[in-house]
């Protein structure tokens, strides 16, 4: 599994994104995170991946076994599991949250794609 994880600072806040990751995680709210449009943003994803099958409301699977993914939100914050994704589905999915301004966060390496580490 690859993690890809996203959220928003409110203006003027920078927290530490390991701590922030993991909060999300633990399911506490972290309160200098804006709130996003989760249902719009969902249904931006349903509508680019419309010809992968979508395994339950938050699940979709590429209709060749070419990878799959399950995506957790909260009220501030979008974490998608991908499994066995190619690379450029994983790009897409990152486009799509970036419509949105919010930034990815790799806990893999752990670095967060933001103005501050470009």
């Amino acid at each position: 599994m690859y993690e890809l994880v996203f959220w928003k600072y409110e203006e003027d806040v920078y927290l530490n994104n390991h701590e922030v990751y993991e909060a999300i995680l633990d399911e506490n709210e972290v309160e200098e995170l804006e709130v996003l449009p989760i249902q719009v943003i969902l249904n931006r994803i349903s509508n680019l991946f419309q010809t992968w099958t979508k395994v339950d409301v938050n699940s979709w699977q590429h209709p060749n076994n070419k990878g799959a993914f399950q995506i957790k939100t909260t009220l501030k914050s979008v974490k998608i599991d991908c499994y066995g994704t190619e690379g450029k589905t994983m790009d897409l999915l990152v486009s799509i949250l970036e419509e949105f301004k919010t930034a990815l966060y790799d806990p893999q390496i752990p670095v967060r794609y933001d103005e501050f580490n470009l």
